[in-house]
């Protein structure tokens, strides 16, 4: 995530600007339509992230699924060999 380190003496600067070159009265619509800008961003960023996160989810089931059939199959083997061990001839 990334981080804007901004004091406030450059927030009210910033403020101050953007009353000179807007005006008070279109102020309020520029935050409106900036405050829409961001809601539309972060629904788009969950959208995309809920999207890969469904693609991805057969993936890790499958590999979930590997890694258990493995473990169970090296238990096994472990198993054999721990009883041919013990086997005296």
């Amino acid at each position: 995530m990334i981080q804007l380190f901004i004091s406030g003496q450059e927030i009210i600067l910033i403020l101050a600007l953007a009353l000179i070159f807007f005006g008070a009265k279109s102020i309020p619509e520029i935050a409106r339509v900036m405050g829409k800008g961001v809601r539309e961003f972060r629904k788009a960023t969950n959208e995309i992230q809920k999207e890969f996160n469904d693609s991805t989810s057969d993936f890790k089931k499958n590999i979930d699924e590997v890694n258990k059939t493995v473990g169970d199959d090296a238990r096994k083997i472990k198993e054999n060999f721990d009883k041919a061990k013990n086997i005296k001839l």
